[in-house]
C-alpha cells in the first residue's frame, strides 16, 4: 500500500467540506470524493446554531451564509390548546457565542460557499462521481476503491473521513453496525411560499405547535415557509404525497385558510441510530454516517459541523507532528458519548414534547421561561452549546 499524507473525505455534503476547510486552512492536503455529478441542490437541514455558526466565522464563511440566509433569534412553542406556551430568545446567551441567534438557511448555500473558498488551494483536490466501494488499510495507509463510469480506481491516504450520509459506503465497508431503530411515523415536509405572519400574530420563524393528535412546526427559511407533520403508519405514502391530503393537513394550521400554493413536499422516514464507533483504524465516521435522529430541534448536521471541527483540530496536530495518533481517540470518546447523552437523547424528548397531551409540558415551559437561570440553561442546551462543553469535560 504506497503511503500517502492526504486526508480522503467521503462525502462533499456541510460536514464533509467543513472537515475538508479546517484540515486545508491549516496545511494539510485533502481530496474529497463524492459519490454526486455535482454538489447536492437538495435544501434539506437548514438550521444552523449559534456555536456553529462560530465555528463557521473561524473557516471565514460565515458571514457569506448569513448575507443568503435569514436570521433566527427567537423561538416559539405553541399548542393548538394554549395557543403561545413560551417564547425564547438566544440573546439571552450573547456572552458565550458571537452569534446569538439560529440561522434559517438551506444547507445547498453552505456546501457552495465552501466549494468556491477552497478549489484555488493547491491542497485541496475534489473528485465527482466517486462512490467508494471498499475500503483497505494496513499501519502505513489507507486505500479506498471507488467506482467510476463502470470501472474501478483507488486512491492511498493517511486517514479516511467518512462524510458519506446515513446509507454510508464507508461505514459499510468498515463492517461497522449502525444501532438504533426507525420511528413508525414518517415526517411530511411541505414547502409553501405562504406568509404565515399576516395571520398568526406574533409569529417567530420557528415555531414549534404540539398537539396529540398531528403535531407540527412552522419553519421560515429565505421566501419559503416549512412545514412539517407526522404522517402515521397507517397512511400510505400515496396518500401522504397525494395534493388533497396535504391541503388537509395545511388547512388544519391556521383556521379559515386553505388551498396553499405548495412549492414542494418531502415524505421520509425518520431514524434514531448511532455507529457503534466512529473510529476503525485509520477510517473515521461523522455527521450521518456516525448518527442520525429525528430533525427537530435541528441537531442533525449542527452535530455533524461539530464532529468534522473535533476530529480535523485533533488530526492537524497529530498530522503536523505535535500530538501522538492516541489523540484521535479522543474524537471517538467525545463525539460518540456526547451523541447518545445530548443529540438522541433531547431530540427523542423534543418529539415527545409535541405529542403532549397535558399541561404538563406547558406547565414546564411557562416555568423555565418564568425563571431566568433555566431560561440560560435551557437555551444553553437547544443551542448545542452545553453538548460541546460535556464533550470537553470528557478529556
Amino acid at each position: 500500500m504506497a503511503a500517502s499524507e492526504r486526508v480522503l473525505i467521503a462525502g462533499a455534503g456541510p460536514v464533509g467540506l467543513v472537515a475538508a476547510a479546517n484540515l486545508v486552512r491549516h496545511g494539510v492536503p485533502v481530496t474529497v470524493l463524492e459519490a454526486g455529478a455535482d454538489l447536492s441542490i437538495e435544501s434539506r437541514a437548514s438550521t444552523f446554531h449559534p456555536p456553529t455558526l462560530d465555528m463557521l466565522a473561524d473557516l471565514d464563511v460565515a458571514q457569506p451564509l448569513i448575507a443568503q440566509g435569514l436570521i433566527a433569534p427567537k423561538f416559539q412553542y405553541r399548542s393548538k390548546q394554549h395557543g403561545l406556551m413560551g417564547q425564547f430568545d438566544f440573546f439571552g446567551i450573547a456572552d458565550v457565542t458571537r452569534h446569538p441567534f439560529r440561522l434559517q438557511c438551506e444547507q445547498s448555500k453552505l456546501t457552495r460557499i465552501l466549494c468556491d473558498r477552497l478549489a484555488a488551494n493547491r491542497n485541496f483536490e475534489i473528485e465527482f462521481s466517486s462512490p467508494i466501494r471498499q475500503v483497505e488499510q494496513d499501519d502505513r495507509g489507507i486505500t479506498v476503491t471507488i467506482e467510476r463510469e463502470g470501472s474501478t480506481d483507488k486512491r492511498t491516504g493517511r486517514w479516511l473521513i467518512g462524510a458519506d450520509g446515513a446509507r454510508s459506503d464507508t461505514r459499510r465497508s468498515l463492517a461497522i453496525a449502525f444501532e438504533g431503530f426507525t420511528w413508525p411515523e414518517r415526517f411530511l415536509v411541505v414547502s409553501t411560499p405562504f406568509d404565515f405572519h399576516s395571520v398568526i400574530p406574533d409569529l417567530v420563524s420557528v415555531n414549534y405547535v404540539a398537539d396529540p393528535q398531528r403535531w407540527h412546526f412552522l419553519l421560515q427559511i429565505p421566501r419559503l415557509w416549512r412545514v412539517m407533520f407526522p404522517v402515521s403508519s397507517d397512511e400510505s405514502d400515496d396518500l401522504a404525497l397525494s395534493p388533497a391530503f396535504v391541503q388537509l393537513l395545511m388547512a388544519n394550521v391556521v383556521s379559515g385558510i386553505s388551498n396553499y400554493q405548495i412549492s414542494h413536499t418531502t415524505l421520509y422516514r425518520v431514524h434514531q441510530r448511532v455507529a457503534k464507533a466512529f473510529r476503525a483504524g485509520r477510517a473515521f465516521l461523522i455527521g450521518d454516517a456516525a448518527h442520525i435522529n429525528n430533525p427537530l430541534g435541528g441537531m442533525g448536521m449542527n452535530g455533524g459541523i461539530h464532529d468534522a471541527i473535533n476530529l480535523t483540530a485533533r488530526m492537524i496536530e497529530v498530522w503536523h507532528g505535535r500530538k501522538p495518533d492516541a489523540e484521535l481517540d479522543r474524537f471517538d470518546l467525545q463525539r460518540r458519548l456526547v451523541t447518545k447523552e445530548h443529540m438522541e437523547r433531547q431530540s427523542i424528548q423534543n418529539k415527545k414534547n409535541l405529542e403532549s397531551a397535558g399541561t404538563e409540558f406547558s406547565d414546564q415551559l411557562m416555568q423555565t421561561a418564568a425563571d431566568p437561570a433555566r431560561t440560560r440553561e435551557y437555551l444553553l442546551t437547544v443551542s448545542m452549546i452545553s453538548s460541546l462543553r460535556r464533550a470537553a469535560e470528557l478529556g
